[in-house]
């Protein structure tokens, strides 16, 4: 059974290993690259998973199935209007894909998302694009 839980200071080490594992898999499917991101320092991933872990500016949560880490979500509040929350990362390793779940984008619109019609150049590869989703709650 897969469980998800938000990232503890100690999980560093292990947020490096599922970025990384995920850049390598799908990298179009992230602003940064491989390249960018393995260059990180092991202090920079300690300050990734504690501001991942804290607070309610940024979250990052990892999802699990028997004790072996297999998702990766992150997400952060918008600045500028505190009630929009951006969905910056997501990703299930491909063992893990499918199990139950629909598509990624109709699982997006099961959950309630909506299309915002903002469509841009994905920064890791421009001839791809990203697509804006909504969330409407309370």
């Amino acid at each position: 059974m897969m469980s998800v839980r938000r990232i503890e200071p100690l999980d560093a080490a292990t947020l490096k290993r599922v970025r990384l594992a995920a850049l390598r898999d799908t990298p179009s499917a992230f602003g940064s690259t491989y390249g960018v991101e393995s260059t990180r320092t092991d202090d920079e991933w300690a300050q990734r998973a504690a501001a991942g872990c804290a607070g309610s500016q940024q979250v990052t949560f990892l999802a699990d199935i028997d004790s072996e880490i297999v998702g990766l979500v992150g997400a952060y509040r918008d600045a500028t209007a505190l009630q929009r929350v951006h969905l910056v990362s997501m990703w299930v390793a491909p063992a893990a894909r499918r199990q139950g779940n629909a598509a990624a984008e109709e699982l997006y619109r099961v959950a309630g998302f909506s299309p915002t019609g903002e469509v841009q150049a994905l920064p890791s590869d421009p001839m791809r694009k990203e697509m804006e989703l909504t969330l409407s709650v309370g």
